[in-house]
């Protein structure tokens, strides 16, 4: 408890550098989404328009320094209404799509948040046995025919096999094309048949997002673990009567998941901010097209966020997968 509570004080100092850093990259192009539509406006000579928008500029002090803005965004200083901001659960306005930013995040987190967690249980799943099957059965049919989908998994482009999936798949088995659920659920209230729905959407994304990485860590693993199978303690155990899979399972596979704990911390972000040509393609409702979206129309308030949260879950990824190394490992443990 003492080293998690340490982590999570650590993190929460890194949250506010990675904060800054965020706010500050954001702003180095000239210019904002305000400042733009001022321009185009002026030169439409929409005086009406304009007056709206040097208004909404003092609205949400864009029109101070950036430092000030800075911590009025964090909420360690008093703007327009006084203390609001990231600390007091204001996430800030959008103002391309005129909306709080909680509003236009929440439509898609919860949809992200349950495709990545998918995501990543697929991977794990698939590419454990597969990898650890290479390993014991190395260089024979078994080995050969998990190497050939480890490379056409690698090899095919993610969109390229989210279109035939979405064809193929819709036309064999009838799976939905597109979306996160059936239109008759969409602003319906939470129920067994819409969180069925919402699942068969998420079949065709998490093989078509969880294939290349399941492919790679299979192919990992098998390396791993055939180094390992080869070690001393591996022929002690072997000569000792231990079971062949008690053999494999009890020590050497637990020794080569390593690496691949480690890499929790990474895969949860990479996930984020891979998916978002998947998204696009197979109209998913996910945060990665509106970061996107934000991102191009500079605005500041809603991108900021987004990248805020994509670094706050690289954070507690890898903290979880401290934690669970030195569950797995025992040769690892938390120093005082």
């Amino acid at each position: 408890m003492r080293y998690v509570l340490g982590r999570c004080a650590t993190m929460i100092g890194t949250l506010v550098v990675v904060a800054a850093l965020v706010f500050v990259i954001i702003n180095l192009p000239p210019g904002d989404f305000l400042s733009n539509q001022i321009n185009e406006l002026r030169a439409t000579g929409q005086a009406s328009g304009v007056a709206r928008a040097e208004f909404l500029m003092k609205q949400y002090a864009l029109d101070r320094p950036l430092a000030e803005q800075f911590a009025i965004w964090i909420g360690v200083w008093p703007g327009p209404d006084g203390f609001s901001g990231l600390l007091q659960g204001d996430f800030g306005h959008s103002l391309e799509l005129d909306r709080p930013v909680a509003d236009v995040v929440g439509e898609g987190m919860a949809f992200t948040i349950g495709l990545n967690l998918a995501v990543v249980l697929f991977i794990y799943v698939t590419a454990i046995p597969l990898g650890a099957i290479s390993a014991v059965k190395a260089n024979t049919w078994i080995d050969y025919l998990a190497a050939l989908i480890g490379y056409i998994g690698l090899a095919t482009p993610n969109f390229l096999l989210a279109l035939l999936l979405m064809y193929y798949g819709n036309e064999a088995v009838g799976l939905p094309i597109g979306g996160g659920m059936a239109p008759e659920y969409i602003g319906a209230p939470m129920s067994f048949e819409k969180f069925g729905s919402i699942l068969l959407h998420m079949l065709a994304p998490v093989v078509v997002i969880g294939t290349a990485g399941m492919a790679a860590m299979s192919r990992r693993l098998r390396a791993n673990l055939l180094d390992e199978l080869g070690k001393p303690y591996v022929v002690t155990a072997r000569a000792k009567g231990v079971s062949p899979a008690g053999t494999v399972i009890r020590y050497p596979l637990r020794m080569a998941l390593n690496p691949f704990i480690a890499d929790i911390g990474n895969l949860l972000p990479q996930l984020v901010s891979g998916s978002v040509l998947i998204s696009v393609v197979m109209s998913l409702p996910t945060i990665g097209p509106t970061l996107l979206a934000a991102l191009k129309s500079q605005d500041i308030f809603l991108s900021g966020f987004i990248l805020l949260f994509v670094s706050a879950l690289t954070l507690v990824g890898m903290l979880v997968s401290d934690l669970l190394l030195a569950v797995a490992d025992p040769r690892i443990r938390l120093a005082k």
